[in-house]
Parts: C-alpha cells; structure tokens; sequence
C-alpha cells in the first residue's frame, strides 16, 4: 500500500499532514498545496479557533452566509441568516417572508423545551419490585447529580424528571432511565450527558445499598443523550382570508390557488416518497439557519424525521387547511437549539448571526428557525402548483451554470438577459453561450 497509509497522522504539524496528502493523493502536489492554503485565514488566531472545530484540519471549506430580509415574525423585523450552497433556497425564504409581511406575518409559539437522555440498563429482577421504588430512586438520582446541576438550577433550569421505564416486553431485561431537563439557552448536551453518566455511576450503587441483597444488581450498557426532543418543540403558522391571498401566474385566482395548496399538502401525508422531498425543502430552510447560528444541523434533521414518523407512517412536516374562508398553512417541529456555550459562542460569523437576530435567547431562535422552514416550504409549494419549481429554480442555479462554463462578465449579462423569459437548462446555455463566442470570433476575422 505504500505511501497512502501512514502511522502518527494526528501528530503531524499542519503542513507536515498537508504534504503527506499532496504528495501521496495528488498529480500536482504543489498545485494543491498552494490551493489549500489560499482558504486559510489570513487571522491566526481565528485559524487556530476554526482548527480547534474539528481534528486532522488542513484547510477551510467555505460556504455562502446569506441572508433572507423582511422576516416578521410575532409582530418583530428580522433579517435571517442562512449558510447554504443551494441555489433558490435564501431567495425562496425571503420572498415568501415578503409575501406573508402585510399579511400579519408570520406568528410562533414555543410548545416546551425539555431535552431528554437516557440511561440503558439490563436488570433481571421482580419488575414489580423496581416499579415499586421509582419515585425514590428518581430523588436519589437527582440529588446525586446536584454539584453538575447546580448552577443550571440557579438560571431557571435542571433537571424536570427521571422516569424508569420498562422495556422489557421488548428485549428480556431491558429498562430505562428517561431523563428530561431544561437546558435554558444552552444546547445542552455536555449537561445532559454529564448527568446521564452520573446516574449511571449511582444506579447499581442504589440497588446494593437499598434493596436486599438477593436482589441482583443491574448492569449499565450505555447512557447517552437522545437527539429525539419531541417536548423540546415550536410551533409556526401563517393565516389570512383565502381572498388577501391575491391572483397567481397562469391566471390562477386566490381560491383555486388555497385548493391547490392543500392538496400539495395532503399529498405529503399520503404519500412518503412526496414526504421525503416535501421535509427536505423544510429542511433546507430550517438547515441553513441552525448552520449560521453554529447549531447542530445533523441533530435537528434527525430529530425531524423522527417526528414526521412518529405515526409510524412517514409524513410531511407541515399542514395546511381551508376553513370557512381562512387560509392557513403551519409547522409544529421538534428544534434543539442553543445560542451559548459551544461554537455559538467560538464561530466568529455565528456570533455576529445571533447579533443580527439581536442575540435572543434559545426560545426565540427556535421560532426563527421554524418560520424560515415554514417559508421556505410555503414558497416550494406555491412555485409547484402555479409556475413548477423548475423555472425559479433553474433561474437562481443558472449563475452556476455560468460559472462552470467560464462564463465572461459580459456573457453571464447577456445570458441573464436572454433566459429571462425562457426555460433553462445547461444544453441550452451552453448552446447560447458557443453562439456568442463564435459570434465574437467571426466577427474578429
């Protein structure tokens, strides 16, 4: 295998880990290499913050931080930060946010914020002995945790409770401790996991101390925080008479369009493989805000295709209804978020997110984020079934298209021009993109 394993990896200063690379992986080691370094920092110590992120770095991967304006959201004016390299997404979030701004806005509420961590443990016993105890064992482990909860208490939160559950019926043996807590404006799983880990430390203490000594002592598999938060969750609608909805492209009037719009909807509860794309574009807005904010992406998708499964069918995220002549269209999601500790506090651009949404605490952020995912969804169902999602689309993903054929200044402003009013694909514009060129060069002969 030669040079492409290596031992001491970790160890390797930047430079020392960028050249085993170039010259073990790469034609063009130095071209590489000069490629790698020009997305580095130019600020050493933010480099070094960045570096800290993560481990074996050897360079930056830059994503665009745009923002979505004219959010408002319970009466308040927010411009919306959005890490994404999708085409279509920030514009489709912002104009829908436009659309709905003289229609009351956009309103959120949050429904709880308890997160939640388990303790798995397998236990042999007389179950109705254990049930018996639960309430003391819960106290006993709350007040074990007390030196790691203690100054979260002071700010309001801590532990709610600790329930023993049985699973037995499922797996011979088997029980949890379900631990829920209030993390206030910290993510919190630091917290949780600390607690979780002390409980399992206290648990076969508990049974040897305070059940009889035939009685066996449990044996702990893991204890771990679960991204499942289905009580950590917001809520995010927007309302107005099916009339203030107003006329549509393709001389589509406000209550065909309402008619159509549920529809689409209902289509996404019946159908999973509609589902799937419906919470993606969800997600797509909601992502790109839990991106900018330094917040957990990976948990908060997880979190959300455990909700729209919770059923035990997979459905869209989102609802809509048409009721005595009043549109309203909602998302009620489970969101984890933080705006202290961890990269929220680290990440230089997602501090300066959080101040351009005047640094509000975690409940406010997870209304933020939920109406982002809501506008984001309203404006891929209204393209669908008016105009279809490829002429928008398309236009925004054309300055890539550009890009990739190398498109000059004057020949992207003049392929703007030309696909205004047409369909695009990549055939075409490359197609319209040679007739210029061969243009320019006749014309040079």
């Amino acid at each position: 295998m030669g040079g492409k394993t290596i031992s001491g990896f970790s160890k390797l200063s930047k430079m020392g880990k960028i050249k085993w690379l170039v010259e073990n992986f790469f034609k063009d080691p130095e071209t590489v290499k000069r490629e790698l370094a020009s997305y580095l920092l130019a600020n050493e110590e933010q480099q070094r913050i960045l570096d800290g992120f993560s481990e074996n770095t050897i360079s930056n991967y830059p994503l665009p931080l745009g923002i979505a304006p004219n959010f408002l959201v319970n009466g308040v004016t927010y411009v919306v930060p959005m890490v994404t390299e999708e085409s279509s997404v920030v514009a489709a979030a912002a104009s829908a946010a436009k659309f709905w701004l003289d229609k009351g806005g956009i309103h959120a509420k949050v429904i709880g914020t308890l997160k939640t961590g388990q303790v798995h443990f397998l236990w042999y016993g007389d179950p109705e002995l254990i049930a018996s105890h639960a309430d003391e064992l819960s106290a006993h482990l709350i007040t074990c945790s007390k030196d790691i909860t203690c100054n979260m208490d002071a700010r309001g939160g801590g532990i709610r409770n600790i329930s023993l559950i049985n699973m037995c019926d499922r797996e011979p043996g088997y029980y949890q401790l379900m631990v829920e807590a209030d993390t206030r404006d910290s993510m919190g799983a630091n917290f949780i996991n600390s607690i979780l880990e002390c409980c399992a430390q206290a648990l076969p203490v508990w049974f040897e101390e305070h059940l009889p000594d035939n009685v066996p002592v449990p044996e702990v598999i893991m204890s771990i925080l679960s991204n499942y938060t289905p009580d950590c969750r917001v809520h995010a609608w927007v309302e107005c008479p099916v009339t203030d909805l107003g006329d549509f492209e393709g001389e589509l009037g406000p209550e065909e369009f309402a008619r159509r719009f549920y529809t689409a909807v209902r289509i996404s509860h019946i159908d999973p493989y509609r589902a799937t794309t419906h919470n993606k574009g969800i997600f797509n807005g909601i992502d790109a805000v839990v991106l900018a904010t330094a917040n957990d992406f990976r948990a908060v998708e997880a979190c959300g295709h455990t909700w729209a499964a919770r059923s035990g069918k997979y459905k869209g995220l989102s609802k809509c209804s048409v009721t005595d002549g009043m549109f309203k269209f909602e998302l009620e999601i489970p969101l984890a978020v933080g705006t202290v500790g961890g990269l929220t506090t680290l990440h230089p651009l997602a501090k300066r997110s959080l101040e351009m949404l005047g640094n509000p605490d975690a409940s406010t952020l997870m209304q933020v984020i939920a109406a982002t995912g809501l506008m984001q969804n309203f404006s891929a169902i209204r393209s669908l079934v008016t105009t279809g999602i490829q002429k928008g689309h398309m236009r925004m993903h054309l300055h890539n298209m550009l890009l990739r054929l190398e498109a000059t200044e004057k020949e992207s402003a003049q392929a703007l021009k030309y696909f205004e009013d047409k369909t695009v694909s990549f055939p075409e514009l490359r197609k319209y993109i040679e007739l210029l060129r061969s243009t320019v060069s006749a014309k040079s002969l």
